[in-house]
């Protein structure tokens, strides 16, 4: 090896054997494995396969949702996973995918309801694993799951089905995404991604109700027609704040948490509210957060028309230096507020637990880093069983992150919040070489590379929750 310049001159051949890329990928196999999706996705799909097809409907719709999960944004992006058979197995042609597609497509309700049962199954089965490390893991009406709804724009070529003008003067989809909050020491996993034209109301309260049902059949425990009450919280923007909605949520004793729009005249009700009524709000480690301060206004709004119980806690802040002043803002402070039927709790805490509704936009940002930042088929259908496909993928990410970087004792790897972008980096790009003894196939990473450890030690522990003693 010659070095010339700021790089080494190496000499290039093409004599490699038992060289494969890609090997970070196990831990989204392994994932596979522990949940026991393609066991399930099998038996709900079976009606799709045909009688002499080569390859099951589930290992199609699985390898897809890996190749998303690896990187890729598009069907023929499953040609990572066929050119590494050691690691992945046979992986259908490009014709065969899209004819799969396609025939899914043909029955999208039937096929929808199908892959999200495997989906609720898969689910129970890797909460379970992780025991007291589980989302759900000790919640109840003091501290509750939680699940954002949040809304996002996804643009598109006009000639594709469905599309439309967006609100932003854009075009394409505007999809309606549930996630659950695996709260500051993990990220969160889709529990319904609901594919809308780009012209779909932002507040449409039929489209909320009808994601949170979905969502709520993906939690564990909670069967259809069942109520999960307070120990579950809907948390949303100020889009998700309608009467209908709210009616709705209450109906189902579920608690919520969701942006409230003030009305016009509120500025003239500010003044009364005594000084010492305003309390300091928090930042996210518990110290107060200067120039802020949070007060239950319930009192100053009229909110007969309002499900019973409702509260209304506004937020007053100075903006940010540079920031510029809005028509709403009054005294120089920014005026922002909320609505939870949550009775008990500090204001602050309140307040802090509504604001890492932020959470929702790193969710979105890990699910279009996931396949969902383009829609590549032509028909609405095709683009339903897409969007199903990329909710599998994100939560084989999530799942794997769940049970790989938890340790025992409750400590959690840095790799458990790691974003699709840096594990892809520094994890499933890891390269490896293959050897063959017997009827075993070994998978021999580099010793001295800077992430083998962390690849290694996840392998191991997913491996050693999922098999017996």
């Amino acid at each position: 090896m010659k070095t010339t310049g700021l790089y080494p001159c190496v000499r290039v051949d093409a004599a490699g054997s038992g060289v494969v890329s890609q090997a970070g990928g196990l831990l989204l196999t392994e994932a596979v494995r522990a949940s026991g999706l393609v066991a399930e996705l099998s038996r709900v799909l079976a009606p799709w396969r045909k009688p002499l097809a080569r390859h099951d409907p589930a290992k199609i719709v699985t390898d897809l949702a890996i190749a998303l999960g690896l990187g890729g944004d598009c069907l023929a992006d499953i040609a990572v996973l066929r050119g590494e058979p050691g690691l992945f197995g046979p992986v259908a042609s490009d014709p065969t995918v899209s004819r799969t597609v396609d025939a899914l497509a043909g029955d999208v309700e039937a096929v929808l309801k199908a892959i999200n049962a495997a989906r609720a199954t898969a689910r129970a089965q890797v909460w379970a694993l992780a025991g007291h490390h589980a989302p759900d893991a000790g919640r109840d009406g003091d501290n509750p799951l939680i699940v954002d709804l949040d809304a996002t724009l996804v643009g598109a070529h006009s000639d594709k089905q469905g599309a439309a003008p967006t609100f932003k003067r854009g075009y394409g989809f505007h999809p309606l995404c549930a996630f659950v909050d695996h709260g500051p020491d993990g990220s969160g996993e889709p529990l319904a991604v609901m594919l809308r034209p780009g012209n779909a109301g932002s507040n449409t309260a039929s489209d909320h109700i009808t994601v949170v049902r979905g969502a709520l059949k993906q939690l564990p425990g909670h069967r259809q027609g069942t109520r999960p009450g307070r120990k579950v919280l809907i948390r949303t923007d100020a889009a998700g704040c309608t009467h209908e909605f709210l009616d709705w949520i209450t109906g189902q004793r579920l608690s919520y948490s969701v942006g409230f729009t003030l009305p016009d005249d509120f500025a003239q009700a500010l003044p009364r509210i005594p000084k010492q009524a305003w309390t300091p709000a928090i930042d996210s480690d518990g110290r107060v957060r200067d120039g802020a301060w949070v007060a239950d206004v319930t009192a100053l709004l009229n909110l007969k028309t309002w499900p019973a119980g409702m509260r209304v806690i506004a937020r007053k802040e100075r903006p940010h230096p540079g920031a510029q002043l809005r028509l709403t803002d009054i005294d120089g402070h920014r005026i922002t507020a909320f609505a939870t039927n949550t009775p008990r709790g500090q204001l602050a805490d309140l307040e802090l637990r509504h604001r890492r509704r932020a959470r929702a936009e790193d969710r979105i940002r890990a699910a279009k880093d996931t396949g969902l930042r383009n829609l590549p088929l032509h028909d609405f259908d095709q683009n339903q069983i897409w969007c199903a496909i990329v909710a599998l993928a994100c939560e084989l990410t999530t799942w794997m992150q769940l049970l790989a970087f938890t340790d025992p004792d409750g400590t959690t790897h840095q790799a458990r919040r790691w974003e699709p972008k840096r594990l892809r980096l520094r994890l499933f790009s890891t390269a490896a070489r293959l050897a063959r003894t017997g009827r075993r196939t070994i998978v021999h990473l580099a010793r001295n590379a800077a992430r083998t450890t962390v690849l290694h030690t996840g392998l191991t522990r997913i491996r050693t929750l999922t098999t017996p003693g």
